[in-house]
């Protein structure tokens, strides 16, 4: 894994960008364990700075009941992006899983699995959530929100992870391994897992995109626990309390940009990671690794006694 991040921040000038972003959403996130006062809590801030615009001493303004926005965001920043862990590991330990065995396994054990999953593909994920959300809206908290979303965002990765199982089973080491006496569980963890890992990256972040999206979109619709902070609940009561037309727009502004970096570094990371699953573009990394590692070998050579030698020697047999 080292190996496959080391070569997207070399090779991927959108994965740099996309990296720095999400580092920045890090720090933000760091700062929030620093608040001054609970975030959520209201009247925290003086009567005569309430509901007042960006400033030295208040960085994003604050609400007219009282709150510092920059503080709120910080929270709201990290809940959102707790809710999006806790799916992203449900839904994708469940695809990998599910995948794999599936696409190792293969015969009746591979048709019982697809068969369940072609079934949950179908299901419209969006109008059942919202369904769920109105069934539960008094006990939907962020670890259920998590939970519900992940439940439900499983079976496209399984798809995927399927289809590299089916083609790494025919290889050569797979063989092998089996030759060896390894079971399907060691050979699945040790022979495949380590192909699956830059494809599980880029899926990772796809998952990422998914559940803040959806959890922004259930939050606006006031479907989640509105009295805890997250991005969407912090859209939602700015447009509850008009902020726009009440002329204090930095109160939803705050959480909107904030909601729109995040996507955009999690999509340039998610770009960054499909061009180098490209085989067009990997031939031009191996292309590039080969000339890095001949230039290194004549360097060696030339440090070596008679290294000098051979080089002058070389050059004159090109010219």
């Amino acid at each position: 894994m080292l190996t496959t991040i080391r070569d997207l921040f070399r090779f991927s000038l959108s994965f740099r960008f996309g990296s720095l972003i999400l580092l920045l959403v890090a720090v933000l996130i760091a700062t929030s364990f620093f608040a001054p006062y609970p975030p959520e809590k209201r009247r925290v801030v003086p009567r005569k700075m309430r509901g007042k615009p960006p400033s030295v001493e208040y960085v994003l303004g604050t609400t007219a009941l009282g709150q510092d926005v920059f503080w709120m965001l910080t929270a709201g920043v990290k809940n959102t992006l707790i809710i999006a862990s806790i799916a992203v590991v449900i839904g994708r330990g469940i695809g990998v899983l599910l995948g794999m065995i599936s696409g190792y396994l293969g015969g009746a054990a591979d048709r019982i699995i697809q068969s369940i999953v072609e079934s949950v593909i179908v299901i419209p994920r969006l109008p059942l959530l919202i369904l769920v959300a109105v069934i539960l809206k008094g006990e939907l908290t962020f670890v259920t929100l998590g939970i519900l979303i992940g439940a439900l965002d499983w079976a496209y990765p399984s798809k995927r992870y399927r289809a590299q199982v089916l083609s790494l089973r025919e290889r050569d080491f797979t063989h092998t391994a089996v030759f060896s006496g390894m079971n399907t569980v060691k050979i699945v963890i040790q022979e495949h897992l380590p192909f699956i890992i830059p494809y599980m990256l880029a899926d990772v972040v796809s998952g990422f995109l998914f559940s803040i999206g959806i959890e922004v979109t259930l939050s606006y619709l006031g479907l989640n626990d509105l009295n805890s902070l997250s991005l969407g609940t912090m859209i939602y009561w700015a447009n509850e309390w008009s902020s726009i037309f009440a002329g204090k727009p930095w109160v939803m502004i705050a959480p909107v940009t904030a909601s729109i970096i995040m996507v955009v570094g999690f999509y340039l990371v998610s770009i960054g990671i499909s061009e180098y699953l490209d085989p067009r573009k990997r031939l031009v990394r191996l292309q590039a690794h080969q000339a890095d590692l001949a230039l290194e070998l004549e360097r060696e050579g030339a440090r070596t006694p008679g290294g000098a030698f051979s080089a002058s020697l070389r050059k004159e047999q090109d010219e």
